[in-house]
């Protein structure tokens, strides 16, 4: 009698098992990088925007009282609300203050998404 050659049953399991396994991390890899992805869009526009808001300060030439303010930042991608911090302080330069602006997700336990620190001068 003639033997054919092939697969048993008990091969091809193995070999479905273990493509299920490569299949899954790929997919739950797959679903890392889109959360990453997501994540880093939104902490590059919470720079943009707090660079935005210490340049704003610049080009207007305000000369902004010492202490914090806050608010509510808008974006027009449907991205999800930030909230907004900025501290005031003074300088050992009378001429200068210190501006820091803090960018946070907004939620429940707010963290820092972006914090940037600029100097703005006093207006002429």
């Amino acid at each position: 009698m003639k033997r054919t050659r092939g697969f048993t049953l008990f091969e091809v399991l193995v070999a479905l098992a273990i493509m299920a396994i490569a299949l899954t991390a790929l997919l739950r890899a797959s679903a890392l990088a889109a959360d990453n992805s997501e994540r880093l869009r939104l902490s590059m526009l919470a720079s943009w925007e707090a660079q935005n808001r210490i340049e704003t300060m610049k080009a207007l030439g305000e000369w902004p009282d010492i202490g914090g303010t806050s608010g509510e930042v808008v974006l027009v991608d449907g991205s999800p609300a930030l909230r907004w911090q900025r501290d005031v302080s003074d300088t050992p330069n009378p001429g200068f203050r210190r501006v820091v602006v803090r960018i946070l997700a907004a939620g429940p336990e707010p963290y820092a998404l972006a914090e940037l620190t600029g100097f703005v001068r006093r207006p002429r």
